[in-house]
């Protein structure tokens, strides 16, 4: 990788990940013609978006012009590189997926747990939907209020939808809906406590990827969407008893009082102090 004179010293690249999410990173650049790539591989999946301007995207054997809105893909080994047209501002967002954990996914997706990784045809598309999806994802990784719950059940969602509807299995699985109910009594018995995706996975006996998908369908909100409005309820039993509001955020499961004022109040449209009265 080569690197050109700096330009701004505040287009650093920003780059993240998690310890509790290690089979995802994301980074996002706000100036491409800084990071120019030679030809290369990863030994994971890539996913990216161009957000502004446009670049060379070399695919294999193939090269094409990509432009903002674009979302590009790359197999596992698939050579490839992407780079600005004669030195023109561009900028991009991009998520690696490690293999295995997306392979996981097909599985419970359908496919035979026999077979390998299967490969995307898509090298890129111009997808308004998938676009909008993708960079929501990105927000979300990267925001620092989000737990992990959000951030894996957001993260197995996306996947989940991108492998139906670009890569679908011919058997999708399907689940009987008291396995629904069994999450959702878990979610409302623990929800006060710092609960995993794993942990709801196994207390319902369902993959991941079916029950971000199920349960949103079938409850109207995600499970992490179902946990936060549990623990809203939670606590207006507590603010009305005349507890403390730094207390209640505390015992109800929130980072912390800034978070759990954001989330009352996008529930309940006023704040906490104006709920206890």
């Amino acid at each position: 990788m080569k690197h050109a004179a700096a330009r701004n010293p505040e287009q650093t690249p920003r780059f993240w990940r998690d310890d509790a999410l290690p089979f995802i990173e994301a980074r996002a650049i706000a100036d491409g013609r800084e990071v120019c790539y030679a030809r290369h591989s990863h030994a994971h999946f890539s996913i990216g978006a161009i957000t502004a301007g446009r670049s060379i995207y070399v695919h294999e054997q193939s090269k094409f012009e990509v432009t903002a809105g674009t979302v590009v893909l790359m197999n596992p080994a698939d050579v490839h590189a992407c780079n600005p047209i004669d030195d023109q501002p561009w900028s991009y967002l991009m998520l690696y997926v490690e293999t295995p954990w997306l392979t996981d996914l097909q599985h419970q997706l359908g496919f035979s747990a026999d077979l390998e990784f299967r490969r995307f045809s898509t090298t890129h598309l111009h997808d308004a939907k998938l676009y909008r999806d993708l960079t929501v994802l990105y927000e979300i990784l990267v925001d620092e209020q989000q737990d992990v719950l959000c951030k894996h059940s957001a993260a197995v969602e996306f996947f989940s939808d991108l492998q139906l509807r670009l890569n679908p299995a011919e058997q999708p699985l399907r689940e009987p809906n008291f396995k629904l109910e069994r999450a959702a009594d878990f979610i409302r018995e623990h929800c006060t406590d710092m609960l995993s995706l794993d942990d709801i996975c196994a207390a319902a006996q369902l993959s991941a990827s079916y029950l971000i998908r199920a349960f949103k369908q079938h409850y109207g909100m995600t499970p992490h969407a179902f946990l936060v409005n549990q623990r809203i309820q939670f606590a207006r039993e507590r603010l009305r008893g005349g507890q403390l509001i730094a207390d209640v955020a505390l015992e109800c499961g929130f980072a912390d009082q800034a978070h759990f004022q954001r989330a009352f109040k996008q529930h309940l449209a006023m704040t906490p102090g104006q709920y206890r009265g």
